[in-house]
C-alpha cells in the first residue's frame, strides 16, 4: 500500500509538471506579439467616428459619397443585382475566376477591338480587387524573376509598399511629385527611369494617381514609353480609377493605350471598387500581356497556381454583378452615364472649394486643386496643420494633407475653405 501511495504521487506530481509546463508553454506562443501599427487610413475614420461634434467632416476615407455625405449604390448596380437574385448561383468559381467578368474588364483596359485580345495574347485572371490583384502579381514577379526589385513612385498608395513587402520583393522609389510646384517633377522622374538597371520593373499609376491626383499629359506618357522601351524596363499599371477619374473610360485608359501602341509587354490591376461603388465586393482583374497565345496559357496557369494557395477561387457575386453591367448594352451606357456624373460632381467640388479658398484673401496659389484629378486633393498642408484642422475644426483626413475629394459638399465645402485659409494663412 506505501508502495503504490508513493508511485501514484510521482505520477500525479509528474503530471502536474507536465500540464504546469505546457500551460506555461502555450501562454508563451504569443508572448512576443505586439500590437500592430494603425492603418493611417483606416485611423483616420476610427478617429473620426469617435468625435461627437455636430461639426464634424471626414475627408480621408477613400470611397465615393453623394452631396449629401451618403454612400452611393449606381441604378445600374440595383438592376444588375434584381436580375443576378432571379438566377442565383453559389458554385465555386474556377481559380481563374469569371471567365465573362475577366473577357468584359480586359475590353475596358485594351479596348474593344483589341488585337492583344483577338490573339488571345493576354493572361488574366479574377482577382480580389486591385490590392489582390497587386499581390498575385507581386508573387508572381518574385517567382519568375526572383532578383528583380519594383521602383514605387514617391509617394504612392500606402499599401503598395506592404504589398511587395510581404511579396519579398526589393524595393527602390522614383521621384514623381514635386512639392514646391505641387505638379508633377517630370525631369526628375525621366532621370530615374533613364538611371534605373536595364529591365527593371515599374509599378505605374494608370489615372488619378493616389495620393496626389497628378498625372503625366499625354506627350508625357509618350516619353516615358519611349524611354521604357529604351531601357527595356516592365511597366506594371494600377488602374483603380478607370472612368472615375475623367469621367472617360477611354480617356483614362490612354497611358496604357500609349504603351501598347509601343509594342510595351505590360501587366495590368484594375478594380471595380471605385468606378462601380463595389468597395465590399473586392471585384477586379490581374493581366499580363504576353508573346502569344502559347506563352498567355502557360502564364494564366501560373497565377492560378499563385491564387490557388491564397483563397483558392475568387467570390462569384461581385464578378456576376461586372458582367451583368458591360455585358449589356443599355446596363452599360447607364453605368458610363453614372460614372461620369460621380466624376462630375468631384470635379466640380475641386472648383468650388478652391473659390472659396481664394475669396478668403488666401496669400497661397490653390490652383492645384482643380489642376489634379481623381477622388484625391495633395493640398500641401504640413502634418502639423492637418493636425490642427483636426483639434480645432473636427476635419479629418491624413497627414500627408491627402483630401479626399469624395467627402467634399456644397453643405461643408465653405467650413472646410474656411478652416483649410486658418491653418495656411501664415504658412
Amino acid at each position: 500500500m506505501a508502495i503504490r501511495t508513493a508511485i501514484t504521487r510521482r505520477i500525479t506530481s509528474s503530471s502536474s509538471s507536465s500540464i504546469l509546463f505546457n500551460s506555461r508553454s502555450m501562454s508563451s506562443w504569443w508572448g512576443n506579439v505586439q500590437p500592430a501599427p494603425k492603418d493611417p487610413i483606416l485611423g483616420v475614420t476610427e478617429a473620426f467616428l469617435a468625435d461627437p461634434s455636430p461639426d464634424k467632416v471626414n475627408v480621408g476615407v477613400g470611397a465615393y459619397r453623394d452631396d449629401n455625405g451618403k454612400p452611393v449604390v449606381l441604378d445600374c448596380v440595383r438592376e444588375a443585382e434584381r436580375r443576378v437574385a432571379g438566377n442565383l448561383n453559389m458554385e465555386y468559381l474556377p481559380m481563374g475566376g469569371s471567365n465573362k467578368m475577366v473577357e468584359e474588364t480586359l475590353k475596358l483596359a485594351y479596348g474593344e477591338d483589341s488585337d492583344l485580345i483577338k490573339d488571345k495574347r493576354i493572361a488574366a485572371i479574377q482577382a480580389l480587387s486591385g490590392t489582390g490583384a497587386c499581390r498575385i502579381f507581386a508573387d508572381f514577379q518574385k517567382r519568375f524573376s526572383p532578383d528583380s526589385q519594383i521602383y514605387i513612385p514617391a509617394p504612392t498608395w500606402s499599401n503598395h509598399h506592404n504589398i511587395w513587402r510581404d511579396a519579398n520583393v526589393p524595393q527602390r522609389t522614383f521621384h514623381y511629385y514635386h512639392p514646391e510646384s505641387k505638379g508633377l517633377d517630370f525631369a526628375s522622374l525621366m532621370d530615374d527611369v533613364k538611371n534605373a538597371p536595364n529591365g527593371s520593373f515599374f509599378l505605374l499609376h494608370a489615372c488619378a494617381h493616389n495620393p496626389t491626383g497628378v498625372d503625366p499629359t499625354v506627350e508625357q506618357w509618350k516619353e516615358i514609353s519611349y524611354q521604357f522601351k529604351v531601357k527595356g524596363h516592365f511597366a506594371f499599371f494600377d488602374m483603380a480609377y478607370q472612368g472615375f477619374a475623367s469621367g472617360d473610360p477611354e480617356r483614362d485608359a490612354k497611358s496604357i493605350r500609349i504603351f501598347l501602341e509601343d509594342g510595351h509587354l505590360i501587366g495590368c490591376s484594375q478594380s471595380y471598387a471605385k468606378n462601380m461603388g463595389l468597395y465590399g465586393q473586392r471585384v477586379g482583374c490581374l493581366s499580363l500581356v504576353c508573346e502569344d497565345e502559347k506563352q498567355a496559357v502557360a502564364v494564366k496557369s501560373q497565377l492560378q497556381q499563385l491564387a490557388r494557395p491564397m483563397y483558392s477561387n475568387p467570390p462569384v457575386h461581385g464578378a456576376l454583378i461586372v458582367s451583368t453591367i458591360l455585358g449589356d448594352p443599355d446596363l452599360k451606357q447607364l453605368w458610363l452615364k453614372e460614372v461620369k456624373g460621380m466624376a462630375d460632381r468631384i470635379i466640380g467640388m475641386r472648383t468650388s472649394l478652391r473659390e472659396n479658398i481664394e475669396k478668403l484673401g488666401s496669400p497661397l496659389s490653390w490652383e492645384h486643386i482643380t489642376n489634379q484629378i481623381g477622388m484625391f486633393c495633395y493640398s500641401g498642408m504640413t502634418p502639423e496643420q492637418v493636425d490642427r484642422l483636426t483639434k480645432e475644426f473636427h476635419i479629418y483626413m491624413t497627414r500627408n494633407g491627402r483630401i479626399s475629394m469624395a467627402g467634399v459638399t456644397s453643405g461643408n465645402v465653405e467650413y472646410l475653405a474656411k478652416a483649410i485659409h486658418e491653418v495656411t494663412k501664415a504658412a
